[in-house]
């Protein structure tokens, strides 16, 4: 019979040969997504029948996990900072390294006043959301080129009731004026093209990975525009790969930057590159 108990123990064998996933954890969270019943549900009445519904829908789940489709996408949602967020296809997953820009935002710039801070590439929206709910007196712009990931963004923002943050449909800096920011963040596309990693990010947008045979196409672009648009004082955190640090510390030089410094993220890797504009 299609109980949850034997659904559960079926999806597990299942999801055993997928490299790097939680067998357990991700068949009840899908279990749960197919089903509308809580993971305590799940735990408390293992003896409880699917409907032919149900149970179709969560196998269809279970082989698309099984064919290398990120868990955050089949849920359409993901944990970042202490949000949960919307995702989609058009949208970057976000990961824990990323809150490292956050951190570095709260710690560095002063939490009592009126500042105006972008967000480039926003995605999901997750820099932003996070930021806007723990500093309301910050007012967000989250400035995204691609219209169904902006979508997804806004979203977001209306969930959480975010008032303090304003979705732009641009191309990184473009409609900034001069001096008016007194802080920029990115999590910007660095994958170098052909990259092998590329497979396993298969079912993320290129263009949020992918900037040119280097990777740092993206950061160029940022570093043009940036100076301009910062106040004297302002901050510019980028993250980047892990082995793009140096190349990325020397481009803030050339750029103008001072008090520079790369970050490094949970794992012990270089993430985050930031200056300050003299």
């Amino acid at each position: 019979m299609p109980c949850i108990r034997a659904q559960l123990q079926r999806a597990v064998q299942q999801l055993q040969t997928l490299p790097q996933s939680q067998p357990h954890l991700e068949a009840r969270l899908l279990l749960s997504q197919a089903t509308g019943w809580s993971q305590s549900t799940l735990l408390a009445w293992p003896e409880r029948l699917l409907s032919p519904r149900q149970q179709a829908d969560f196998q269809a789940l279970i082989q698309r996990r099984c064919a290398g489709e990120p868990i955050a996408y089949l849920r359409k949602q993901q944990a970042f900072w202490t949000l949960d967020l919307r995702v989609s296809p058009a949208t970057l997953i976000p990961r824990p390294e990323t809150e490292l820009l956050v951190e570095i935002a709260l710690e560095s710039l002063p939490a009592r006043e009126a500042l105006c801070i972008a967000d480039l590439g926003t995605g999901s929206g997750a820099i932003a959301a996070a930021l806007a709910t723990e500093r309301p007196r910050w007012q967000l712009l989250a400035l995204e080129r691609e219209v169904d990931a902006l979508a997804i963004a806004t979203q977001n923002f209306r969930r959480y009731r975010l008032a303090n943050v304003a979705p732009l449909q641009a191309h990184w800096l473009e409609p900034i004026g001069p001096a008016r920011l007194q802080a920029i963040l990115s999590n910007p596309p660095y994958i170098p093209q052909g990259d092998p990693h590329l497979h396993a990010l298969r079912y993320e947008p290129s263009q949020a990975l992918v900037a040119g045979v280097d990777g740092l196409q993206a950061i160029h672009q940022i570093l043009r525009q940036a100076p301009s648009c910062l106040v004297s004082g302002g901050l510019l955190a980028l993250e980047h790969g892990f082995d793009q640090g140096a190349a990325v510390r020397a481009l803030f030089q050339r750029a103008g930057f001072s008090q520079i410094e790369t970050r490094r993220d949970l794992s012990g890797q270089p993430r985050v590159t930031l200056g300050f504009r003299p």
